[in-house]
Parts: structure tokens; C-alpha cells; sequence
């Protein structure tokens, strides 16, 4: 049993090391070209949130390829920056139109007090008034 097993340990080793090393017609294996980033962000419009989902950056022997990766950062830092200025933009834009709207132009001038109405009359009037110290009769009760 030992002589099989070490006879079937042999075999393998020989036909792992004959196939890396190329031992038939087709020769060594050919070198592995380095993985390029297939499908970048797209140029001509913003990125959005599908696109860096999508996104899969290549493998290097030691990692992700650094050109790729800072190329990928350089845009996406490029496009918050804009989007940040120009929300910057847009609530400043907004701030000036609501301060239009609420102050007005006459903001800093006293307007004109407006007339007095003449408001009905619902209570007694000064002839109809009672005198300080006395109550009011009630109503149904003679008035003295």
C-alpha cells in the first residue's frame, strides 16, 4: 500500500511540474498581461451611485493597481467637489430669495401707521356709562 501511494504521489508531481512548465508543443505558458480597468466612469456625463457600484477595479500581484485606483479617487473627489460648490451655489441663491421675499425693499424704512377704524360699539358709551363705585345692573332689573 505504501509503494502505491507513493507511486500515485510521483505521477502528480510529474504532470503538475510538466504542465506549468510546458512540456508539450504549445511551450511554456504564456506571461498574464496585467488587468486594465474595463469599464471606467463614463467622461461625459457625472458619475452617479450605479456607476461606482459597477465599478470593479483590476487586480494586481499585490493589490489593485495603483494608476487605477488614484484615477478612479481623482474623479470621483473632482465630482463631489462640484457637486458641493454648486449646492453651495444653490442655497445661497436660495438664502437671497427668501431674505427678498420676507424683508421686502422697504425693510429699513417706517411704514405709515394706518388709520383707526371706527369699531362698533358693542358696550355702554360714556353717557350710558355707570358711575365709579357702582354695579352694573343686571340684566331683567331696574335700573335706578
Amino acid at each position: 500500500m505504501f509503494w502505491f501511494l507513493l507511486l500515485a504521489m510521483v505521477v502528480v508531481v510529474t504532470a503538475v511540474t510538466l504542465a506549468v512548465v510546458g512540456g508539450g508543443d504549445d511551450g511554456p505558458l504564456p506571461e498574464a498581461g496585467p488587468d486594465h480597468l474595463v469599464d471606467p466612469l463614463p467622461p461625459t456625463r457625472p458619475v452617479g451611485r450605479a456607476d461606482i457600484e459597477a465599478l470593479r477595479l483590476p487586480l494586481a500581484p499585490r493589490g489593485y493597481r495603483m494608476a487605477d485606483v488614484d484615477d478612479v479617487l481623482g474623479r470621483v473627489g473632482a465630482e463631489l467637489a462640484e457637486r458641493d460648490a454648486r449646492i453651495a451655489e444653490l442655497e445661497a441663491a436660495l438664502a437671497g430669495a427668501q431674505a427678498a421675499t420676507v424683508g421686502g425693499p422697504d425693510l429699513f424704512t417706517k411704514p405709515a401707521e394706518p388709520a383707526p377704524e371706527e369699531a362698533p360699539v358693542s358696550g355702554p358709551t360714556a353717557e350710558q356709562a355707570p358711575e365709579p363705585g357702582t354695579r352694573p345692573a343686571a340684566p331683567g332689573e331696574p335700573q335706578s
